[in-house]
């Protein structure tokens, strides 16, 4: 594998995070139980690559066998959880983890140096990367909570999972098809606090990166 630094890290990283939404809706396609728990954890350790990796060479980890190894631990983690009864500490697990992933790409791309191409790559991974948050957070209500969205039926989580990623980045982007929609408070906050973060991050954040990337080479040339 070729070796991921601070200047090509986040195009590992979309390709991760778009591999990982296409699998899940294959997965829930074929309706194959423990499918989502494979895909989610296989996509947690190469997140955790594409994010992590840049600051240290880690060889052993960044070969195949060490990539392989480290899927089969988060998997084996992930079944015991699920066994146990455990699935609200499981997905407690991943928001973290999907929350400090974020932060850490928040910081490459808004506090080290000069906007380049990689940057702008980032903050695409970012915008995906807080769909995802709020895809865990809805999935810890419909478990919770049965009835807490209307058109989604009661089921593990990882049975929901590719449903409510779906709702998660159509409420995102603002485009509302009603096909899913929320019944309860709690999630109708979470949902319009997520359309406004989705407007305000396309407006302010991703523009200003790409006008100061233009501006950059401007002066260059």
């Amino acid at each position: 594998m070729k070796h991921i630094s601070e200047q090509n890290n986040f195009v590992f990283l979309l390709f991760s995070l778009v591999l990982f939404l296409l699998l899940g809706a294959v997965v829930e396609q074929m309706q194959t139980d423990m499918g989502q728990l494979v895909v989610t954890s296989s996509t947690v350790v190469m997140l955790a690559v594409g994010i992590w990796s840049f600051k240290e060479s880690k060889h052993w980890f960044l070969a195949g066998l060490g990539i392989l190894a480290a899927i089969i631990v988060v998997v084996v983690i992930g079944f015991i959880l699920e066994s146990a009864g455990l699935r609200y500490i499981h997905l407690l697990l991943m928001l973290v983890f999907f929350i400090w992933t974020t932060w850490l790409a928040a910081r490459q791309v808004l506090f080290t140096g000069t906007i380049d191409d990689n940057k702008i790559v980032g903050a695409i991974c970012i915008y995906l990367l807080l769909g995802m948050i709020w895809t865990i957070m809805y999935l810890l209500i419909a478990q919770a909570v049965p009835d807490a969205f209307n058109g989604l039926q009661q089921a593990p989580w990882y049975d929901n999972f590719s449903e409510l990623s779906y709702y998660s980045f159509v409420t995102l982007t603002t485009l509302g098809y009603g096909d899913i929609s929320p019944k309860l408070p709690i999630p109708q906050f979470l949902a319009y606090m997520e359309a406004v973060v989705g407007v305000l991050y396309i407006a302010i954040l991703v523009a200003s990166l790409i006008g100061v990337r233009m501006s950059n080479r401007s002066s260059n040339d």
